[in-house]
Formats: C-alpha cells, structure tokens, sequence
C-alpha cells in the first residue's frame, strides 16, 4: 500500500511533464528496481502499453511517454535511469520498432525485461554507447536468428544490488548484437530459446519493455544522449 500510494503521488507530480501519463488509480505495479528517497519511478497503463521511468542517483533526465507505442528521452546522467515502453506479462513476442537512438557512455538500446522464480534481469541489446557493464560477464557464445542478426550471448551476476523485488543478488542475460541497429523486429522467443540451451532459465515474465538505459561505470563517466522510439 506504502508503495502504491508513493507511485500515485510521483505520477500525479509529473502527469505534466510526461504527455500520456496517467495518474492513479491506473498507476500499476510490478515495482521497478529497489526504491529509496534517492530512486524514482512511474509506471503507467495508456492504450495498453506499459511504461517505465526509472532513475537513481544524479541522474537529469526527461522521459516523456507519447501516444500510442511512442516514448522519449533526453538526458545527462551521472546515475542511473531505464526509460521504457511495452507490456505487462512479457513472454515471447515479436517486437517492432523505429526510431533515433544517439548517446555517449555507458548506455544501451535494448529490449529489457524481468522475471521471477528465478528473478532475472534480461537485454537484447540492439543499439548501445560504451559497452562497459559493471559486473564481469561471462561468455555463452553466439547465435544468428535469420533476417534479424548475429548475436553474442553473455551472463552476469549482481549482487545485492536493486531489482523488482527490492535489494537482491540475481542473475543478468544479455543477446547483444554484433551490428548495431536502430529499427527492426526483435523475436523474444528466438533469443529465450537460445539462452534455455545454455542453461539460462527464465522465471515467470513480470513486464518487458523497448528501453533505453544509462549509468555510471564505477569510477568513470556518466552517460548522456538522446532518444525517440516508436513500437510497432
């Protein structure tokens, strides 16, 4: 309750800057990554696509959530942020989008989801800055879906850092494209599949979203840069 009533307030503070967002009662869960006075979140139903703004530490950014499948962001960050748009449930799906992606830093491009039992963070990474990910990854190999690309597979661990279920230690899966895009079709289950035969096992879907990421590689820069993304 606690947390319901905090997403209502945020989102009725930036109903205004955010065109589409829509204040409670159809602010929704799930909870986005653990949230303390320093985090914010909004998370949002419109036309039947769900929204994310998510942001941590000093991070200046404007997320703006369109009409219809359309999002956009504009930011220089030197926290954290995940600025997305697509729906509850996740699961297999084919992902349409277009649009401009354009950043310097740490940063990504990605279709980006989670799951739980187990809690798992998931990328499919079609754009990105600098490539720099916090955690060491660990290499799976790679795998080419026809007509949409090459992919390299990697993993990773976080430990007791935030996710959907508070401060946690999880796993991360990651399909990151060997040629950088902007625009195309993405089938989850290709990669879904890909990752089960290695081992990667994916929990029940909470939401996915097309977003775009920022944050701090620790002890260096920031990430800063540009987006407008259009699903379907």
């Amino acid at each position: 309750m606690v947390q319901l009533k905090f997403l209502s307030a945020v989102a009725t503070a930036v109903t205004a800057l955010l065109p589409g967002v829509v204040a409670a009662p159809d602010v929704i869960g799930p909870e986005p990554r653990g949230r303390t006075s320093t985090e914010n979140a909004i998370e949002a139903r419109q036309g039947g696509y769900y929204f994310q703004n998510w942001s941590e530490g000093s991070s200046n950014i404007r997320c703006s959530n369109g009409a219809g499948g359309s999002f956009s962001a504009n930011w220089n960050s030197k926290g954290g942020f995940v600025c997305g748009k697509g729906w509850q449930g996740g699961g297999a799906r084919t992902i349409k989008y277009s649009g401009t992606y354009n950043a310097t830093g740490p940063g990504y491009l990605a279709v980006y989801g989670w799951t739980r039992n187990p809690l798992i963070e998931y990328y499919i990474l079609e754009s990105h800055a600098d490539l720099a990910p916090n955690e060491p990854w660990t290499s799976k190999g790679n795998f080419t879906i026809e007509n949409e690309g090459t992919f390299e597979v990697y993993t990773s661990t976080r430990t007791n850092k935030p996710s959907i279920d508070g401060t946690r230690t999880f796993q991360q899966y990651w399909s990151v494209r060997t040629e950088k895009r902007v625009g195309g079709t993405v089938t989850t289950k290709a990669h879904f599949d890909e990752w089960a035969k290695r081992g990667m096992r994916l929990g029940g879907h909470v939401y996915v979203v097309m977003a775009v990421e920022g944050y701090t590689k620790t002890g260096g820069p920031g990430s800063s840069g540009s987006a407008s993304i259009t699903l379907g």
